[in-house]
């Protein structure tokens, strides 16, 4: 076999993934809230960009009328003159001050640690019992519940095991009722006890009976206890009133975190009006010193040359990409709306099924970008806030027509429904909202029923009976 070097053309087609389009795609793909982070780094580190402003012309004319006039700048470089700008920081005007909201002097509320140690320091005046007690509650997790053993409570502390015990109950007096247990059914006792609802009955399905209790095993119960039917469902009532998590109802101490709707929709003389949100990042422009220093590339060094052709380009491609994002927005938001109409007007039991191939083939774009137009944004609409990715969703077949499809969101919604209305003490089986919603235009299967009933949260049929 012959080995050869030999030189020829090829034509070929490649895909190349350049740092402006990854800039594009990434900028697509950010909420109103993540864009403007961005946006505002941006300001920070490039020169060419500034934020548009209502009083720009004005603010120009007299950064003009500021600039010296006599003979001695008249011969100064332009980099000189760059110096000079950033020196005086131009533009600056009170507007551009943060403006304090009285929202940012609200204190924050307490978490569940702080809480209890408020009330161990008003109940517990010994260092020693006090020590012991900032221990247990650091060992206390978000939920409220006890995360160590008594045994490794008293090698840390150092103190016996009668006195770690007082101390916890102690704790466990405190509020939330219930924090400070070891277990579930612990947390639900101490709450019995605290409501003075110390009923045998209710006592002894928390300590034998939760896993029937979560199974709705009403006659089980009963049968095991030897009492009536009535009275175990009295005693299951009350004690799902009680709160499993206690410590959930006291903040982490993180900060709350708003949804800004990247899309609102509003209803204007019968049309729908789709409207991208842009009130959440500034508007970019090119800034006009530095562009008039751009027509005079031979004042500049090659360094400081290519260093603003560099920066000019990126602000350019920036301003495109945030107007580009805009633009798709608005056609892939405008889409979703014209199908989705029946669901604005009446509700979500008119929602259509909807994929992702459908929007692109209609905005004349690849999936890919409709499923990245669709990423981490919300939009505001006459029924409420939702998920963009709410409005897609699996059909089910139509019973009267099998090319008409009805969505898996409208037959949750029709389950949901008819096991409110149901009666309580003959609830409907899955069969039965089969035949139902067969009747209503849509052909599911009882497994599907199913499905959907535990998605929701809902028990089955024995669970949900009353007696």
């Amino acid at each position: 076999m012959k080995l050869s070097h030999d030189i020829y053309l090829e034509q070929q087609q490649k895909l190349l993934m350049t740092p402006e389009l990854r800039q594009a795609i990434a900028m697509l793909q950010m909420s109103t809230l993540e864009l403007g982070e961005y946006v505002q780094n941006e300001l920070e580190n490039n020169p060419f960009l500034e934020e548009k402003d209502t009083d720009e012309s004005d603010e120009n004319e007299n950064n003009e009328a500021e600039m010296p006039n006599n003979t001695e700048t008249e011969n100064k470089s332009e980099e000189e003159w760059l110096e000079y700008y950033n020196d005086r920081d131009i533009g600056l005007s009170v507007a551009d001050v943060e403006d304090k909201s009285f929202d940012s002097f609200i204190s924050k509320s307490p978490s569940l640690y702080d809480h209890l140690q408020f009330q161990l320091r008003m109940t517990i005046c010994d260092r020693n019992d006090l020590m012991i007690g900032d221990y247990i509650i650091g060992s206390i997790d978000a939920n409220g519940y006890l995360t160590v053993g008594l045994e490794e409570l008293s090698q840390s502390t150092g103190a016996d095991l009668e006195r770690v015990q007082h101390m916890l109950t102690i704790i466990q007096s405190f509020h939330p009722h219930g924090v400070g247990a070891r277990d579930l059914a612990e947390c639900l006792l101490i709450q019995l006890e605290h409501y003075g609802k110390e009923d045998p009955i209710a006592s002894a399905i928390i300590e034998e009976h939760l896993n029937d209790l979560g199974k709705g095993r009403i006659n089980k119960i009963a049968q095991q206890l030897g009492v009536s039917v009535q009275q175990v469902q009295d005693a299951c009532d009350f004690i799902r009133s009680l709160d499993p998590k206690p410590g959930l109802q006291y903040s982490s101490g993180d900060e709350t975190k708003f949804i800004i709707a990247d899309i609102i929709v509003e209803k204007i003389d019968g049309e729908y009006v789709v409207i991208v949100n842009d009130s959440g990042y500034p508007h970019l422009v090119i800034n006009r010193l530095y562009e008039k220093m751009m027509r005079r590339p031979e004042s500049f060094s090659p360094d400081a040359r290519k260093y603003m052709e560099e920066k000019m380009g990126s602000a350019v491609w920036l301003i495109k990409s945030i107007e580009q994002r805009r633009l798709t927005l608005y056609k892939v938001a405008r889409c979703i709306v014209d199908i989705q109409k029946d669901f604005l007007d009446k509700g979500i039991k008119y929602i259509k099924p909807l994929n992702l191939k459908q929007v692109a083939d209609l905005v004349s774009v690849h999936e890919s970008t409709v499923s990245r137009a669709t990423s981490n944004k919300y939009i505001q609409t006459p029924q409420g806030l939702f998920e963009l990715k709410f409005f897609f969703g699996s059909g089910i077949s139509s019973y009267a027509n099998c090319d008409d499809k009805v969505s898996s969101k409208s037959i949750k919604k029709q389950i949901k429904e008819l096991i409110e209305q149901e009666d309580q003490y003959n609830p409907l089986s899955d069969q039965q909202l089969v035949e139902i919603i067969k009747q209503q235009g849509a052909v599911i299967s009882r497994r599907t029923v199913a499905k959907y009933r535990q998605e929701l949260g809902i028990q089955s049929t024995v669970a949900r009976k009353r007696y």
